[in-house]
């Protein structure tokens, strides 16, 4: 039995936001000033009993952490009957971990005396934080989002107007979450003297990748105290989905001094790794240098950043923090890539196990950690981050599954291989079961 104080987590990033040869600042000039201050403020606030204290109390009443830690006794025998615990981060207020982050950086915006904030988003999910925020604090609000990203997590647009930001779809590039993030970044140095920008991830130059760590590590610390009162042990495994890696470093921080607890993070293998068609940056990426700071990165023979593909929005990201492309060469964590197919039948098993709707990024850690506990044994214990709710994808998984009944003027001029193209692969009614404990879905 392994019970105790965490241990001291390892001592970085260094003082000039480094993670071994990872991070760093990477920026105009016009935004080095802006990061002198933001790294400022938020050293200032660190420091100040009250900040955090205002803090916890938001999350408390507002965000209602913590957030519980889910026995999934029906979806267990699916992973080789390991026992697999879930991380409830969709319960948050929002749907997501996002909110995390987002409300201490929006306390920062007001503590720097700064009226607008701007964010990008892929899923959707961090802009409507951003946009719950701006509006529960006074502030203005403007979220860029790839223009494909609006159009396949419609709802969420409509969320974050409804909240009063003003949307911007990103119609260069993949318009995708990369361009956001451009967009963003082009916003910032023309209006960074009113302006901050809520970076959403532990990407980007210093010190968002500390700063948006720590304040995402609540989430593993309430972990190890939930899961040691659960089971009187630590976990055998974390395991969490990694796009630009907020949700993993989450909850992968209070851990890496546990040699004992193994981290584990799953990228999106979209069509499968060889085919080109994917988001799995660890797996199958290169160092570079992308969005501020130096870290493993999709790019091709030419350096340029290739184009990714994933079913996730959220996870449809060609880069990553660079505190996990430490821990990788380290070989602290372990990063491997589930492809749309493997994440969307993990989707299901969920559903229907447990009655939960998982997003489909944390659908990837699902599937991840299944696999995971066949290899592990009976007796090991996975904690999985569900890092958010899946009421935007329902969607996208409706027209995957084939499950939506079209009226039948629609049918009769809508052939099934239409269907298919337009909605992704297509799975005939009775073939939306739950198999067998360790079958292969």
């Amino acid at each position: 039995m392994i019970t105790g104080a965490a241990p001291a987590p390892a001592a970085l990033p260094d003082e000039s936001g480094h993670f071994g040869p990872y991070g760093g600042r990477f920026v105009p000039e016009a935004l080095m000033a802006a990061l002198d201050e933001l790294e400022q403020a938020y050293a200032d606030a660190r420091a100040d009993p009250a900040f955090g204290a205002e803090l916890a109390e938001l999350h408390r009443s507002y965000t209602g952490r913590p957030s519980p830690l889910t026995d999934a006794k029906r979806l267990s025998p699916h992973a080789g009957g390991a026992r697999i615990l879930l991380k409830r981060e969709d319960l948050n207020h929002t749907g997501s971990h996002k909110i995390n982050n987002v409300l201490g950086q929006a306390l920062l915006t007001r503590r720097m005396g700064k009226p607008r904030v701007i964010a990008e988003t892929g899923a959707g999910q961090h802009g409507v934080a951003t946009a719950t925020a701006a509006a529960l604090l006074g502030l203005e609000c403007c979220v860029y989002m790839g223009e494909e990203d609006t159009v396949r997590q419609a709802l969420n647009v409509a969320r974050m107007r409804l909240l009063g930001a003003e949307v911007v779809p990103v119609c260069t590039g993949s318009r995708t979450l990369k361009d956001a993030i451009n967009e963003a970044m082009r916003d910032w140095v023309s209006t960074v003297d009113r302006t901050h920008y809520l970076l959403g991830t532990v990407a980007g130059p210093h010190p968002f990748p500390v700063m948006v760590r720590d304040f995402h590590a609540v989430i593993g610390q309430e972990t190890r105290a939930q899961v040691l009162e659960l089971t009187g042990q630590l976990p055998d495994a974390v395991a969490a989905c990694v796009g630009g890696g907020s949700n993993a470093i989450g909850i992968f921080h209070e851990f890496i001094g546990e040699e004992s607890v193994g981290l584990y993070g799953f990228e999106a293998a979209g069509d499968g790794v060889s085919t080109g068609r994917h988001a799995a940056t660890l797996f199958a990426g290169s160092p570079g240098v992308l969005h501020g700071a130096r870290s493993y990165l999709l790019q091709d023979a030419d350096g340029q950043t290739a184009v990714t593909h994933s079913i996730s929005a959220g996870l449809d990201y060609p880069g990553v923090g660079p505190e996990h492309a430490w821990l990788k060469d380290s070989g602290r964590a372990q990063y491997t890539g589930v492809t749309d197919a493997e994440a969307m039948e993990a989707f299901r098993l969920l559903c229907r196990t447990e009655g939960i709707i998982p997003a489909i990024e944390s659908a990837h850690a699902v599937h991840g950690a299944l696999q995971l506990g066949r290899r592990l044994g009976p007796d090991a214990v996975i904690v999985v981050n569900l890092s958010g709710r899946g009421d935007k994808d329902v969607d996208t998984a409706a027209r995957w599954f084939d499950v939506v009944d079209e009226p039948a003027s629609v049918r009769e001029h809508t052939t099934g291989a239409d269907r298919t193209e337009a909605g992704g692969v297509a799975a005939a009614p009775a073939d939306v079961t739950v198999g067998a404990p360790g079958e292969q879905m």
